[in-house]
């Protein structure tokens, strides 16, 4: 998973050095469009994905704007996976949702490439040492065992009175607007009372649809929904909400009781 797009050589260069050192290894595509340098999109995306695969798989996630830097190179291993990426808190979720075994700073050169350039250490360091990791290396042999990494500063969704204050943490390829707010945060809005409707404020403009699917909305009709994240998103069906609401990451959005 990377944020380098699909449109120059970097992706193949990382596949090429991998196939070089293990030709058997399979390998997957989670996404290379996470917008550049969002480090917390990737998070997310790295987050809503690496369950569904099967278990010793190692996730190679190169969104990297420290690249060159002193900022360190991470293996993490948990009991059915590995990450390999770079210490800038892309792992900060997955690490919360797994129990971590091992966390490896990457330094034994030797599983290295032999010439290394200070702006592709995706290529360099990080796909030879996933590639030298899938013919079963060690972990220890990669490095010295560390306890701290670096965390991304999460904002969490807050509950106060009648109303869940959280904020737009991703925008998809279709205008979708995913926050920050866990769909089942919403039955403590609803158990306050059983005739209550839930509204949905972004922006200032009120989403009063609150729909199971997409296909519950009229055409380009904002609605708001749980998600097969099971967070709160925001859509409009068959258009993006993102244009139709000229939203960002970072925006506010309310949840609030009508009666």
């Amino acid at each position: 998973m990377t944020d380098f797009g699909e449109d120059d050589f970097f992706v193949g260069s990382l596949k090429g050095v991998i196939a070089k050192i293990n030709p058997s290894a399979q390998i997957i595509d989670i996404t290379h469009r996470i917008p550049s340098f969002d480090v917390g999109a990737a998070s997310l995306v790295l987050l809503s994905s690496y369950n569904y695969f099967p278990k010793r798989t190692i996730f190679l996630v190169v969104v990297d704007p420290g690249v060159g830097s002193f900022r360190r190179i991470l293996l993490a291993k948990t009991k059915e996976f590995f990450f390999i990426a770079p210490d800038n808190g892309v792992l900060s979720l997955v690490i919360e949702d797994e129990k971590i075994e091992k966390l490896i700073e990457l330094k034994n050169m030797k599983f290295f490439l032999p010439r290394l350039s200070g702006t592709f250490e995706g290529r360099d360091k990080m796909a030879p040492v996933a590639a030298w990791l899938s013919k079963g290396i060690s972990c220890e042999e990669f490095g010295a065992e560390i306890k701290q990494y670096k965390k991304l500063k999460i904002q969490k969704p807050v509950l106060k009175g009648k109303e869940i204050i959280g904020q737009i943490v991703y925008i998809d390829k279709f205008g979708n607007l995913i926050t920050n707010i866990p769909g089942p945060m919403l039955d403590s809005l609803q158990a306050k009372s059983k005739k209550v409707r839930l509204v949905l404020n972004i922006k200032g403009i009120e989403i009063k649809s609150f729909v199971q699917s997409y296909s519950d909305a009229k055409r380009a009709e904002l609605v708001f929904l749980v998600d097969s994240l099971w967070m709160v998103e925001i859509a409009a069906r068959e258009a993006s909400a993102a244009k139709k609401l000229k939203a960002k990451i970072g925006d506010e959005a309310r949840i609030i009781i009508k009666l």
